[in-house]
């Protein structure tokens, strides 16, 4: 090979090489945690398993080292001659070794911090022992009880530092002497400035999780994605990266409305204890999650729209309404597609940050899967994107659901058109997914409960190209995908209807979130959560459909489908069962840019955790005459008492690990 042409790559190749060293380092590390804490996991923990956990949790080492050694990185490729020098490059290798010296440490000391918490830690640390004075005391004890792990320690880093390259030009170039020929000054910076340039996209990938448009960054709650238990999610895990993705995320606190929990119970709870005797009702349980299905563009429940006149985007979901049970109020609980998941499944509704992306999110969860589960039922969640987009298969897994079925699985099936199928952007068109869909739980054993997430109804707002003379682009962007997906789900009742599991069924159709709108009803800080829940049950909500005059959110779906079920268990839930509760105890609450809106007894009411803000009619639809000052206080004091008892018992959950009754 050309002596030039190696000369100019040598940097990138050093590099490269050194950070290689960073991945050895972060593999012993996982596997000193396995060890440390065997009988954690020993138990069920095959070989296969274990490959999984360690693959999965090679995306998390990609991405704690990318992050923590940027600055390595910019030091051994910055285009300047000058720095290829002796000194220099051992400055390079103390700046290496201190950054992955540290990443280490903190590795093995959650080895031993493991069997306190059952999770890696987090920034949240800092806070919990910032009043703590005997920290170095205990910390001296435990590295005594573990001295193996600092041998481990000091002997790894030494390695490290003998592994490591220093750059072969060094010997060659400093600021005094020639440079050989026929390298020029110029080509080594321009060759250097190249290699950064081309290294950026991928540390940028790596640190993210991926390439696709449809992987978000990868946060702490995506190595639910690898496990088959909560607490190996920790093995998938690395510290440096749980403490990185936490950093300004202390997103609970508790506050101190009630000093008493009992009387905080009172108030509120969202443990459930069901009251009836009746056996349980062992129905197959369909919930379709709807991509920006809002509740604006169905016509069937905007009948007084613009003078009545109001026709909708949606003729197959009128006709389905047309069967089934709706309510004169329902909202979602979240703004974005991963609060949809956990409000609707878990009953989990979002506040302050999405679920999905705090420390919380490794808490032991439930939710519809898990406790039909253990009833017998056989579960599986559906999502025409690749597998792992948007954490979906995350959450899925660690709620109990027992199979997941996504793109690659789709293009698997011979009986449907693989990847000739997909939008080019996010997933498996709505149409004919929702048709796959249909087929695998004709394929399923009953009783059965099954979740779809769609996507076609989704920026950038596009349709396949066969439709496009069929719906042709009307009002928002968005509508002729909501004409799409409409469809589609008229299709998806049509095929399901000739299945032998489809009298025996439940269904519930919502949606994750709103999307754009063109009513200025839906553009207020209340309207922006106007989702549709609707539910349909053949043989019963068809003989008696009805619109509720009640308020229903998405995280009362959970409690409402296990009330219909008769399930005999204690369960938690954030929601109430809606249809058997009376309508002026039903209510909702969301949160919007700091505020908690609160929906009960025909008032809006936003709490910005310290007082009251304002105090709308529900039938102010515009929101625009804050009622506070004139409103009958006892009314206000109790809603802002009951939305205070929420928030307590949603935030001290949250920080205890406590989501389960």
């Amino acid at each position: 090979m050309d002596r030039r042409f190696v000369q100019l790559l040598s940097p990138l190749g050093v590099t490269l090489c050194n950070i290689l060293l960073a991945y050895v380092a972060y593999f012993l590390a996982r596997v000193i945690f396995l060890l440390e804490n065997w009988s954690y996991f020993s138990q069920h923990l095959d070989f296969s398993h274990a490959l999984e956990i360690f693959g999965g949790g090679l995306m998390f080492d990609t991405s704690a080292i990318l992050v923590t050694n940027i600055p390595y990185i910019v030091l051994m490729l910055f285009p300047l001659h000058l720095k290829e020098t002796i000194s220099y490059q051992k400055l390079c290798r103390i700046v290496f070794l201190v950054i992955n010296g540290l990443a280490l440490a903190v590795n093995l000391c959650d080895a031993v911090y493991f069997r306190f918490t059952m999770r890696r830690t987090t920034t949240t640390v800092f806070s919990e022992f910032s009043n703590e004075g005997n920290l170095a005391s205990i910390f001296f004890k435990e590295a005594v009880n573990h001295f193996y792990l600092l041998l481990l320690f000091v002997f790894i880093v030494w390695m490290m530092y003998r592994l490591y390259r220093l750059s072969p030009l060094t010997s060659h170039f400093s600021p005094l002497s020639a440079y050989p020929s026929p390298l020029k000054w110029w080509h080594y910076d321009l060759a250097v400035f190249l290699s950064l340039a081309a290294l950026a996209p991928f540390v940028v990938a790596g640190i993210r999780g991926g390439f696709t448009t449809a992987v978000r960054p990868i946060t702490i709650s995506n190595a639910n994605q690898y496990v088959n238990r909560p607490v190996e999610a920790a093995l998938v895990l690395n510290t440096p990266f749980s403490l990185y993705r936490t950093i300004g995320k202390a997103v609970f606190v508790v506050p101190q409305y009630y000093k008493d929990e009992a009387e905080m119970a009172r108030v509120f709870t969202p443990v459930h204890v069901p009251n009836d005797s009746l056996p349980m009702m062992k129905k197959n349980v369909v919930v379709l999650i709807v991509e920006s299905f809002g509740r604006e563009y169905i016509g069937a429940l905007n009948t007084t729209l613009e003078n009545s006149r109001y026709q909708g985007y949606t003729p197959s979901v009128d006709s389905l309404i047309a069967r089934s049970i709706t309510f004169s109020h329902s909202y979602c609980n979240g703004r974005k597609s991963i609060d949809g998941m956990p409000s609707i499944l878990s009953s989990i509704p979002m506040f302050v940050e999405p679920f999905f992306l705090t420390p919380a999110s490794m808490n032991h969860v439930s939710g519809i899967a898990s406790l039909l589960s253990g009833e017998g039922y056989q579960t599986a969640f559906f999502h025409g994107a690749q597998r792992g987009s948007m954490g979906f298969q995350a959450f899925a897994r660690s709620t109990g659901f027992q199979a997941y079925y996504g793109r690659e699985d789709y293009d698997e099936d011979s009986r449907f058109g693989g990847d000739d199928d997909f939008d080019g952007m996010w997933a498996i068109w709505d149409e004919p997914f929702l048709q796959y869909y249909c087929a695998k739980m004709s394929e399923m054993k009953e009783p059965f409960m099954t979740a779809v997430f769609t996507a076609s109804s989704h920026h950038p707002y596009a349709i396949p190209e066969k439709y496009k003379e069929v719906f042709p682009e009307e009002g928002l962007t968005i509508h002729k995908c909501i004409r799409y997906t409409d469809m589609a789900i008229g299709r998806f009742f049509r095929q399901a209807s000739r299945q032998p599991w489809f009298k025996n069924t439940i269904f519930v159709l919502t949606s994750d979130h709103t999307n754009q709108t063109d009513h200025m009803e839906y553009q207020t800080d209340l309207g922006g959560f106007c989702s549709p829940i609707i539910i349909y049950e053949p043989g019963v909500t068809d003989r008696h459909p009805e619109v509720q005059d009640k308020i229903a959110q998405q995280i009362d779906i959970l409690p409402t489908l296990m009330g219909r079920l008769h399930y005999p268990k204690p369960y938690f839930a954030f929601g109430i069962d809606v249809l058997n509760t009376p309508a002026e105890q039903t209510w909702a609450v969301n949160y919007l840019n700091g505020i908690y809106q609160y929906v009960k007894n025909g008032y809006v009411l936003q709490f910005d955790g310290q007082k009251t803000k304002a105090v709308y009619a529900l039938t102010d639809s515009l929101m625009q005459n804050n009622l506070l000052t004139s409103h009958p206080s006892p009314l206000t004091s109790d809603m802002e008492r009951e939305l205070k008892a929420i928030i307590q018992q949603y935030m001290s959950r949250m920080t205890q690990d406590r989501l389960q009754p």
